[in-house]
């Protein structure tokens, strides 16, 4: 037990503890910002964010990106993109949970209200595109988020697949940090209001419990969720796989046991998890993912 603390005090640390938490999850988490004012502008040209593509038969279903807390829609998918439009997709990628008067930093808004927001997107990109469906690709956040999507705003029937890489699909610890929130009265409520996306990611959160009630996943979709053991943000880092029909485990390190990637590098650089990634959205063509992926 933790000594009870003076008002004066205990309010210092409740800010503190805050600060901190915001602090970890920010420096762990994928940002760029510094890039993203030019970078948003040359998207395009980089060949995703294309609403004149049209699906090849080889790859019949446009491929929707959904970045990570504190990402956006360029900075997550600089390598990835371009990675999966040289193979022949036609690749989106949104931006989502903004709040207001923050720039770049992006996906801390509800996270049920950023479901609705994906739920906006794939639409306008399946109408762009004349496909039935979709497949999904999110890093962290963005690949639990669309769970809900899937499981209450009938994404179901206009997605294929939910590829998550390195996904808080149960929920975080953060290195057991939020396990000290019930020590210090009001941290809860103070992210809750000033940063609700993150709230609910905590393990255990109204958000994460009421995501998986009856089941992880839902019926028609198929689920491949991509791991490190390295993971510093999603912890521990076994919450993130999934249980159910149609999903794949796998931790990364069992195709390459070289591979150092943790939660930031597994989804912006390391292309031993973007093989991965093109096996999990082409499965009929699958090729083994080894440390030679990093090759081509």
């Amino acid at each position: 037990m933790l000594p009870r603390m003076s008002s004066k005090p205990w309010k210092n640390a409740v800010r503190a503890l805050s600060v901190l938490l915001l602090t970890a999850a920010a420096t762990l988490a994928p940002t760029a910002a510094a890039s993203a004012g030019t970078e948003t502008a040359t998207a395009p040209s980089r060949g995703w964010n294309d609403f004149s593509c049209k699906p090849s038969a080889a790859h019949p279903r446009p491929v929707v990106l959904v970045h990570g807390t504190f990402g956006n829609s360029v900075d997550n998918w600089l390598v990835l993109a371009p990675y999966l439009v040289n193979r022949g997709y036609c690749v989106f990628s949104l931006d989502y949970g903004q709040l207001p008067g923050v720039p770049f930093f992006n996906g801390l808004g509800p996270i049920a209200a950023s479901a609705g927001q994906l739920d906006t997107y794939v639409d306008r990109v399946l109408a762009a595109t004349g496909a039935p469906k979709a497949d999904l690709v999110g890093h962290s956040q963005g690949g639990m988020m669309p769970r809900w999507y899937l499981k209450f705003l009938g994404g179901a029937e206009k997605v294929n697949a939910l590829v998550g890489i390195a996904p808080d699909n149960h929920g975080t610890t953060l290195l057991g940090l939020t396990r000290l929130l019930p020590y210090f009265p009001g941290a809860e409520d103070l992210i809750s209001s000033t940063t609700p996306g993150l709230a609910d990611q905590i393990a255990g959160s109204a958000f994460i419990t009421k995501l998986n009630e009856g089941g992880d996943t839902v019926p028609g979709v198929r689920y491949h969720v991509i791991a490190t053991q390295y993971d510093e943000v999603v912890t521990p880092y076994r919450s993130q796989f999934l249980s159910g029909p149609n999903v794949t485990n796998v931790l990364i390190q069992d195709k390459c046991a070289l591979d150092l990637s943790e939660h930031v590098a597994i989804g912006t650089v390391d292309r031993v998890t973007f093989h991965e990634v093109a096996n999990a959205l082409d499965p009929a063509h699958a090729t083994p993912t080894t440390c030679l992926s990093v090759i081509g």
